[in-house]
């Protein structure tokens, strides 16, 4: 799963981004409008393109 998003451009890889990845997958396979609070929303943006919004806390 990490290759995959690094694999797409989104420059993140490594142990550090594995929690990250693991929630963008998780959110980007909900079939419905999707929003996403997180304290990265950078990186989130990144690994979810523009198919989940991110909402920065």
């Amino acid at each position: 799963m990490l290759r995959v998003f690094h694999d797409m451009g989104a420059g993140l890889y490594g142990h550090e981004y594995a929690i990250d990845a693991t929630v963008a997958e998780v959110a980007l396979r909900r079939p419905k409008r999707v929003a996403l609070l997180t304290s990265d929303s950078d990186g989130m943006t990144k690994l979810c393109v523009s198919q989940v919004r991110t909402i920065p806390l």
